[in-house]
């Protein structure tokens, strides 16, 4: 497969965090130039060391220093790239106030649109954007019902986080601007549920919290909530996968495994897989009763009875159809693979 797509030259945004380093990987494996945006530039020796710790060529890896809170370097980032690939978004740590809100939205909406703009103007074939479920499946409380990328989350759902919220407008900005008329870039993105899996470095994705929770005990009473899950790995081939095939554009990508788990399942299947990490797992179960109450004064408990009452029957087939993607991975794996990562690199406590 590889021969077919050398020189292609891509740009991937994010490339030093837990998806990203998947991405290039991915892509450096099939035989493409990869070029990936730092904000410091000092990450590149680990990213560098990351894949090479992993087996991975990266003679053809090359890194510039850009920042999504500004335009400098974006075009000079793009040149001589067919795709890009716009992986990074803010992060956000703690509790967050209303001014912070706006100004996380702000940075999202203006984020994706700089990158979008850059790529109208270099000549990029196709961006891809790497959404979320969170704009896709959360306002959906029938439970009788599947889950699609038909699906939108209402930006003024009760108890969507400020994470999810960001994202959600940041994709809704980018359809604006590629449907805008005179814009001719192509545009697709990939709306992963809970990211799990292998992590190449000590690095973890925010996904990861939950199960660590779950593992070491923080959460002391465990809620009857069903989680999507997909293995970074398949997340990272349904991104390639996007730019290779031509009926990608113009179209949403669900990336989630087959079925869904429940966090009790959850804990059950680190204790029976992985017994010597599940000392501290807690029996205790939290009544749905207990969130909805909590959910009248406490804004982590709202963000609970959202994930209570939402919609987990969720359709991976457009990728399957489209792409003609299948993961290869099972929640199952992706949860056990995460914690064998953490494991690894002594995060567990």
């Amino acid at each position: 497969m590889g021969g077919s797509f050398m020189n292609e030259k891509v740009l991937v945004t994010g490339g030093s965090g837990f998806l990203g380093i998947h991405i290039i990987s991915e892509l450096l494996k099939q035989g493409y130039e990869v070029r990936t945006t730092l904000r410091t530039m000092s990450k590149q020796t680990m990213v560098k060391q990351t894949l090479k710790d992993n087996g991975i060529d990266t003679t053809n890896l090359s890194f510039i220093k850009a920042d999504l809170a500004h335009d400098i370097s974006w075009e000079e980032a793009m040149e001589g790239c067919t795709y890009v690939m716009s992986v990074a978004s803010p992060v956000i740590l703690g509790d967050v106030d209303a001014q912070d809100e706006e100004a996380i939205n702000k940075q999202a909406i203006e984020g994706v649109q700089r990158i979008l703009r850059a790529a109208e103007v270099s000549q990029v074939k196709r961006v891809i954007m790497t959404a979320n479920f969170g704009a896709v499946g959360f306002s959906n409380k029938d439970k009788s019902s599947v889950t699609t990328e038909k699906n939108w989350t209402n930006p003024n759902e009760k108890g969507l986080s400020v994470y999810e919220k960001s994202k959600l407008l940041a994709e809704q900005a980018a359809w604006r601007f590629v449907n805008a008329i005179d814009n001719h870039i192509e545009f697709a993105t990939i709306n992963p549920v809970a990211i799990l899996g292998p992590s190449l470095n000590e690095h973890m994705s925010q996904s990861f919290q939950f199960v660590k929770n779950i593992d070491n005990g923080k959460m002391k009473r465990i809620p009857n909530i069903s989680m999507n899950i997909v293995d970074v790995r398949d997340v990272a081939l349904l991104h390639v996968l996007a730019i290779q095939t031509e009926e990608a554009k113009g179209k949403r990508f669900i990336a989630t495994a087959d079925g869904q788990i429940s966090m009790p399942d959850i804990a059950r299947l680190i204790k029976k897989e992985r017994p010597e990490l599940a000392k501290h797992i807690s029996t205790k179960s939290l009544p749905d009763i207990a969130i909805k109450l909590g959910a009248k004064f406490n804004k982590e408990a709202q963000e609970g009875q959202l994930l209570l009452e939402m919609n987990r029957n969720v359709s991976n087939q457009q990728a399957r159809d489209i792409l003609g993607w299948t993961p290869m991975f099972t929640q199952e794996e992706a949860i056990l693979a995460s914690v064998d990562s953490m494991k690894k690199y002594n995060r567990l406590k």
